[in-house]
């Protein structure tokens, strides 16, 4: 993640990118965080390094596209949501399965109403439900789906299309799209943040959550 903010930083410096493209393989486009880092001696560390690029990717002047196949959970589908376009693989397994560990994905539970609205994002983030890339473009998480010999063809063609257009005018026209988005996404994160930290990761079941998981058994919650 520390590389990550690296990298968007020295792309945002440069002038002559005005588009970053995130991808992951045919295996995954990203499994989210490791869980081991949700104990609560590394969640701060964490959280901090992984919304420090959320951050940067929502205040990038450049255009983000997200390239997703095959699996694109918690964090990782957290990444792909704040990009400005995502094509995705119809068959790729989209979702939020942090509930599970009696945790919840901070990210999603602030910007994805905007996107599929409020009882869709309910259904995925208090239950976990996992969804293909056809319902994801379909609710509007992804931009488009496709088979997954097409995603970089659709990639490729935004990528072209932007290419032809000015890197400024498309910077403060993000700029001006995400104003009003970008005062509450902030805040938002900033009290997201806060809830997980001060009071979520605290309890027994955050813990058991975490636990059971890496132990492979049933949690038992409190």
């Amino acid at each position: 993640m520390r590389e990550m903010s690296a990298a968007l930083e020295e792309m945002e410096a440069r002038a002559e990118v005005s588009v970053v493209v995130f991808e992951g393989d045919a295996r995954a486009f990203s499994a989210g965080v490791d869980i081991a880092a949700h104990v609560p001696e590394q969640v701060h560390d964490m959280l901090a390094s992984f919304h420090s690029v959320i951050r940067a990717v929502v205040a990038s002047q450049k255009v983000s596209i997200a390239a997703v196949r095959g699996t694109c959970l918690g964090g990782g589908a957290e990444l792909a949501l704040v990009c400005d376009m995502v094509y995705t693989a119809r068959d790729a397994t989209w979702g939020f399965p942090e509930i599970k560990l009696a945790c919840y994905p901070p990210v999603a539970a602030v910007a994805l109403a905007a996107l599929v609205g409020q009882k869709r994002a309910s259904e995925l983030i208090l239950t976990g439900r996992q969804i293909s890339g056809d319902e994801a473009a379909a609710i509007g998480i992804a931009t488009r789906s496709a088979r997954a010999e097409e995603v970089d063809g659709l990639v490729q063609q935004t990528i072209d299309a932007l290419s032809e257009l000015s890197p400024t005018a498309l910077g403060l026209a993000k700029k001006a799209l995400y104003g009003w988005d970008a005062i509450h996404f902030d805040k938002g994160l900033a009290k997201a943040e806060k809830i997980y930290l001060e009071e979520l990761i605290s309890t027994a079941d955050a813990r058991e959550g975490i636990a059971a998981f890496l132990e492979k058994r049933r949690a038992r919650w409190e």
